[in-house]
């Protein structure tokens, strides 16, 4: 058990976790007049999957007919399950806050006639930024903080619980409007900036009702060298792959999708960027991502000459689809002040069944968190009851038992985590999905999900990695039970059963529920206009 300080406070909403998205929700939120506390399980501007790397951005100018030729490319892309409107929207708003983020001070590029290129931004000095935005708006920040469990009444959410890092203490926030910004899941595959992305935030919402969308659309797996995280895989345009005994297997150029885990499926893959043949070159992709080249350099390996082992880390919900359902416009959920945006919501308005990987997943966190901070700002200001006034409790169920119960078990995070991985990262479980194999990982999974009862260890690691395993065992349950449901191909999911994709499934599956998982279907609005 942690020391008994227990530190409280109140606010009007709490934002869990510091990645861009909750950075926007914070900022958003505290404009709006609203007393505002973010929590992070790391350090707002460098924890999370963007601060340490580079990122695109849907950032066109307002062209009607270009946007519109880009909206219905995409609506195609998405095998018809995003809405054209919420596109639009997106489009909107990143113009619009981007140009408050060159207006912040960050250094865009610019052309020949000194147009800023707002397309592209700098993790570090981009999320450095938004630190200090959120400061200055008057937000509380915690960093250390991870939050283990919300608060709920009869009302709705009513804010969390959690533990610091730095002390040893427990914290609680009352709240009367909450955003999950807590990124999605990656099940500790080792993706640069992903081990604090572990589906907490999917896992409280469910212990409040809420619903989840998209699940199904997790077949997301990225390149890096085997001996490293980095997974930005653009620079392996310029590559020669070879097998271990250096045959050929393709010799630059955009690699089709199934590549790499085709070949990686039958042996060992290398590559080596010999298409960059000049110098010019060279350093034109090291200047573009420099981080890529990171662990090539501390191995000792010039990449442009010397071939290097690759491999695939599995990125779940980070760059897949899935996360929390919105109801409205405001990144509502189904519980009355709950919010969600960035990775822990679904992408599936703006991406449909397709990955919202870089610009798109970028340009959502910007947006989804913009809009759920308005959203969760104008809720707790209406309330008419304060924080205090509420009988609140806590509503975590899994991965939290301190006391040793009369068993005697012990609840083991590291063999759980061992145990999660080898159901979701094999190439021939989760990527080359058939039904009769997954339906046996599911019923592994559901077996490890008794285990999550156990007591945990009563140190700060051990309680904040036990409630980790809780939410990575049962977002690979949703992912499983979402994905047997769909029974064709589409978008991230495949079935090799079914590989065609069907037009009676052009819907959405709703995913809800924790030990009895429940899914239900939902057609997409093909609404054309929203009116802000």
């Amino acid at each position: 058990m942690g020391k008994a300080q227990h530190t409280k406070w109140e606010a009007d909403v709490l934002v869990i976790g510091g990645g861009p998205a909750g950075a926007w929700a914070a900022w958003s939120a505290a404009k709006q007049n609203a007393k505002v506390i973010l929590v992070d399980k790391g350090y707002l501007g460098s924890s999370g999957a963007t601060a340490p790397g580079g990122t695109n951005l849907l950032y066109l100018p307002p062209d009607p007919v270009l946007r519109e030729k880009a909206v219905q490319q995409r609506y195609k892309e998405s095998g018809y399950l995003a809405e054209p409107a919420w596109i639009h929207r997106v489009l909107d708003q990143v113009y619009e806050s981007l140009v408050l983020v060159e207006n912040w001070g960050y250094p865009f590029r610019r052309d020949e006639n000194g147009v800023p290129l707002r397309d592209h931004l700098q993790g570090p000095e981009y999320m450095k930024l938004m630190r200090k935005q959120v400061s200055r708006a008057g937000v509380k920040i915690l960093d250390q903080s991870p939050a283990l469990e919300l608060l709920v009444d009869e009302h709705g959410v009513g804010g969390a619980r959690g533990i610091s890092r730095l002390d040893d203490t427990e914290w609680e926030v009352r709240a009367n409007a909450v955003v999950i910004a807590t990124g999605g899941c990656a099940f500790l595959s080792k993706g640069l900036g992903c081990n604090v992305l572990t589906g907490e935030g999917l896992l409280m919402a469910s212990e409040l009702g809420a619903e989840l969308s998209g699940m199904e659309f997790t077949r997301q797996y990225a390149p890096s060298t085997a001996f490293g995280t980095v997974t930005r895989g653009r620079l392996l345009n310029w590559a020669t792959y070879t097998s271990e005994d250096g045959t050929v297997l393709q010799a630059g150029g955009p690699r089709a999708s199934d590549f790499l885990p085709s070949m990686l499926s039958k042996g060992p893959v290398y590559a080596v960027l010999n298409h960059a043949d000049t110098e010019e070159k060279q350093q034109i992709l090291r200047k573009s991502h420099a981080i890529f080249f990171l662990p090539l350099d501390r191995a000792g390996i010039d990449p442009f000459k010397e071939r290097f082992p690759l491999t695939l880390r599995y990125e779940g919900t980070v760059r897949g689809t899935g996360g929390i359902r919105l109801t409205d416009e405001s990144c509502a959920s189904t519980v009355p002040g709950l919010y969600a945006a960035g990775d822990a919501a679904t992408r599936e308005r703006v991406t449909g069944a397709k990955s919202g990987g870089g610009a798109f997943n970028a340009s959502w966190a910007i947006s989804s968190g913009t809009w759920s901070g308005a959203g969760a700002a104008k809720h707790a200001l209406a309330q008419n009851r304060s924080e205090g006034e509420r009988d609140l409790r806590p509503a975590g169920r899994y991965g939290l038992v301190q006391e040793e119960p009369p068993t005697g078990s012990v609840l083991d995070a590291a063999a759980l985590v061992k145990a999660v991985q080898q159901e979701v990262f094999p190439l021939d479980i989760n990527y080359f999905r058939s039904e009769p194999v997954l339906r046996q990982s599911l019923e592994r999974l559901n077996g490890l999900w008794a285990s999550v009862q156990g007591a945990v260890t009563p140190t700060v690691q051990g309680r904040v990695r036990s409630r980790e395993v809780a939410a990575m065992i049962a977002t690979a349950r949703w992912m499983y039970t979402a994905a047997l449901e769909r029974k064709e191909t589409r978008g991230l999911h495949m079935f090799q059963e079914y590989p065609e994709t069907d037009p009676n499934q052009q819907v959405r599956l709703i995913v809800s529920g924790i030990d009895e998982i429940r899914v239900r279907k939902e057609k997409p609005s093909t609404q054309e206009v929203v009116v802000q």
